[in-house]
């Protein structure tokens, strides 16, 4: 019995073919009849390319039905999915095809003339286009073939997908994701969410990327309905299509820009069933206040590009700011010493590890990265750093690499931001570490001030004091700056990086 993900979801597809599936910004509809036939031309065509099981199709391109019909088809075919971010460089792109080696890759009819010669140059067999308008080389090409294609058998440990992490320090890495990675992943959030068929989810996030791929789009091909499939994240969009919703995901940011529209009632939000957050950490505040607004607790869950989702707030019961709820079902999730990987105390803090279906099975082409990822008992180190409180609820602190030693003491940026974000007039904070010559790495905060002229009462002076009341002098900021805007990555993350370079000198002679 073939495990390919496809087939898997395509038992649970509605009798009803003309069941609406995806439905754009537009007005424009799709059916799960057009995702048969669409996906059964395309993956008709990969073949014809000379497409074989486990080959890759890279994909860079923007958001669109017909992108989500080509990751199907990849599927079909037993390729290996390869999304890239569309903000990539062609630089950027020459990586990733030459590491990956993909026989197809798709780019839009737009940036043709740019990578033409980065695909050649990468020895990429075909190289086709599609557009934000579902024009281009591939739909043209599939346009008249025939729709009925028999899906590749492929085994549960077979490559599905591969997908570059973002390369924040050294070389971009393809995390290989197996069908079984991404079938017991959609199978567990499906039941655990409580999707009903009736379900609508409103998809405002981009296709490259876990979350809008893998966890959002999965679950709506396994829950077998439909979805609003906006190109973007647009509040007006999301406050005139709530009323059609039931179910939303969305990164932080998202729900900060609806708490900031007066047009966020209960009343707003009042067809919704459950509103989900993950990508980068939610603000406990963000949270009470959305609550407060709407009678809605945003489920806040867990996860990375290796293993899909780890952990989550619980459908029923108490789902509490700052947490990110409990491991999965089949999913093991322990604390330990980063040096040793020995599982440390119940409560204390220490690198998060996780074992379970979702894990990846390794890094593409580096054998050693995967042995030093992945203990000989199955546990991949996230390079999170958390904990597990007595009732069971993970707690993340930061990033291990996050981590700030100054004078000789760990400071967990997570602990000094809670302080600062507390602050009345801060909306958000950054902690990093700076070169320091006394202390080696010296304590920054970066803090993002209220812009309605309820911030400006706060100065330096202000978040040292809130810091010195509530903490270790040795987690107290060294130094504040003040910014306008805080730097992220697609998913909403702050890019502490990017602060660490800019602020490097703060201490310096």
């Amino acid at each position: 019995m073939t495990e390919n993900f496809f087939d898997i979801v395509a038992a649970r597809f509605p009798t009803d073919a003309g069941t609406p599936f995806i439905e754009l910004d537009s007005g424009k509809r799709y059916s799960y009849r057009d995702l048969m036939e669409t996906s059964g031309r395309y993956a008709r065509l990969l073949t014809e390319l000379g497409v074989d099981k486990g080959d890759r199709v890279a994909v860079q391109v923007e958001k669109s039905a017909e992108a989500v019909f080509l990751y199907l088809a990849c599927l079909r075919a037993g390729a290996a999915y390869l999304p890239l971010n569309t903000a990539y460089t062609r630089a950027e792109v020459g990586y990733f095809l030459g590491d990956a080696e993909p026989a197809v890759f798709v780019c839009t009819p737009g940036n043709l003339a740019g990578l033409a010669d980065t695909a050649k140059g990468a020895g990429v067999g075909a190289l086709l286009t599609l557009g934000g308008d579902g024009d281009g080389s591939l739909p043209e090409r599939a346009a008249g073939l025939d729709p009925a294609f028999d899906t590749v058998a492929c085994a549960a440990d077979d490559l599905a997908a591969i997908l570059y992490t973002s390369g924040t320090t050294g070389r971009s890495k393809g995390a290989m994701m197996s069908h079984r990675n991404l079938s017991s992943n959609a199978a567990t959030l499906h039941r655990i969410w409580g999707f009903r068929p009736d379900d609508v989810l409103l998809h405002a996030l981009p296709i490259f990327h876990t979350h809008g791929l893998f966890v959002a789009t999965n679950c709506v091909l396994m829950n077998g309905s439909g979805m609003l499939f906006l190109s973007k994240f647009d509040a007006d969009a999301v406050f005139r299509l709530l009323p059609r919703a039931t179910v939303m995901m969305g990164v932080p940011t998202f729900y900060t820009r609806l708490l900031a529209d007066p047009r966020l009632t209960s009343e707003a939000a009042a067809h919704m069933r459950l509103f989900i957050s993950g990508s980068a950490p939610l603000l406990a505040d963000t949270h009470r206040e959305f609550e407060a607004r709407t009678g809605h607790a945003i489920l806040e869950r867990y996860g990375m590009t290796e293993t899909g989702m780890l952990t989550s707030n619980p459908l029923d019961g108490d789902r509490i700011p700052g947490t990110v709820g409990f491991p999965l079902p089949e999913v093991s999730v322990r604390v330990a010493d980063e040096k040793t990987g020995e599982p440390v105390p119940d409560g204390d803090v220490g690198v998060l590890e996780v074992k379970g279906p979702n894990v990846f099975s390794g890094y593409w082409r580096m054998p050693e990265k995967t042995a030093q990822e992945i203990r000989p008992g199955g546990w991949f180190i996230t390079g999170d750093v958390g904990r597990i409180d007595g009732r069971g609820y993970v707690h993340i602190i930061g990033r291990a690499k996050d981590l700030v030693i100054s004078g000789g003491f760990n400071v967990y940026p997570k602990e000094v931001e809670t302080v600062i974000d507390a602050i009345p007039g801060v909306v958000e904070s950054a902690v990093i570490g700076v070169p320091h010559p006394d202390f080696g790495e010296a304590v920054m905060a970066v803090v993002l001030r209220r812009p309605d002229g309820m911030g400006g009462g706060v100065d330096e002076t202000a978040v040292i004091a809130a810091c010195k009341e509530q903490l270790a002098n040795f987690k107290v900021p060294k130094a504040v700056a003040f910014v306008d805007e805080l730097p992220r990555n697609a998913m909403g993350k702050v890019q502490k990086n990017l602060l660490r370079e800019t602020c490097k000198d703060r201490f310096a002679g």
